[in-house]
């Protein structure tokens, strides 16, 4: 007996059943992620209490999410905030496993270590904020390579080294800072000197988009719009110092010469007075 075609009526049925499908595998790539990020983690307040083994196998179920500051889209890992939640450890590099990923907040925890050069895999982020924790370590050049990236906060942290150039070639960044660090060195200019071009006004076009606030705090760090290298020029304390050892090396020199011209005098007046004594004792012949 020859089979039935579906009608139309039963494939609408059947259409709920096929939009949920992709939600109801786990992507590996985004289990990998979520799993090895959690590993990485120490948890001292439980807030990563449902980021365990069975949710990692299906952490999204469309546009939602079974885990804490976990947001999906069509079933994949798109926003990952787990922000002021005092969580330690290191960041895992297999982030860079969750490419869909479009924003990565992590701030205001106290994350210690490097930050993974991996992230630069991570092609569709727009937002990285890791600032406020304990990461150490050169900012990685590679983070250039995130194309998309709106906004990269890493202020308040222990990070070391020169600001990469490369990051002044990010041309939709609008938000950056890198204050109260250890970063040493001069500004890229192309950081220093950027402008804001989209739907800006003629009179604002010359301004500097990224200002002191955003490299403040970094001892080491110089060049425009911070002052520039210290011992380039001389203090004002320097000068001052200058001055005064001069004047007193003047005061000395100009003390010396007059106490050697009245011993010279003196000692002339006294051979001329015994010159005057001993004519007076010749005979006359």
């Amino acid at each position: 007996m020859a089979t039935r075609p579906p009608r139309p009526a039963e494939l609408l049925l059947l259409l709920p059943l096929l939009l949920l499908l992709p939600s109801a595998f786990s992507d590996p790539d985004d289990e990998a992620c979520l799993s090895n990020l959690r590993s990485s983690l120490t948890d001292p307040t439980g807030s990563l209490r449902n980021w365990t083994v069975a949710t990692f196998a299906a952490p999204c179920n469309g546009f939602t999410s079974y885990l804490e500051g976990v947001t999906c889209n069509n079933g994949r890992v798109y926003k990952l905030s787990l922000t002021g939640l005092s969580l330690g450890g290191a960041l895992s590099p297999s982030l860079a496993n969750c490419t869909n990923l479009q924003s990565l907040d992590l701030s205001s925890n106290a994350l210690s270590g490097p930050i993974p050069s991996e992230l630069s895999s991570l092609l569709n982020l727009a937002v990285l904020n890791l600032s406020s924790n304990r990461l150490s370590g050169p900012i990685p050049p590679d983070l250039a390579l995130c194309a998309y990236l709106n906004v990269l906060d890493l202020h308040a942290n222990i990070l070391t080294g020169l600001i990469p150039d490369q990051l002044g070639l990010l041309g939709r960044l609008s938000a950056f800072d890198v204050s109260y660090n250890r970063l040493e060195g001069p500004i890229p200019a192309l950081l220093a000197n950027r402008t804001a071009v989209a739907g800006a006004a003629a009179a604002a076009a010359s301004l500097p988009r990224f200002n002191a606030s955003s490299f403040a705090g970094n001892r080491d760090l110089y060049g425009y719009p911070l002052p520039p290298k210290r011992g380039a020029g001389l203090s004002v304390l320097a000068i001052v110092g200058i001055g005064l050892g001069s004047g007193l090396l003047s005061l000395v020199l100009s003390f010396t010469a007059v106490c050697i011209w009245l011993r010279v005098t003196e000692q002339a007046a006294l051979m001329s007075g015994e010159e005057g004594k001993i004519s007076h004792l010749m005979p006359d012949y």
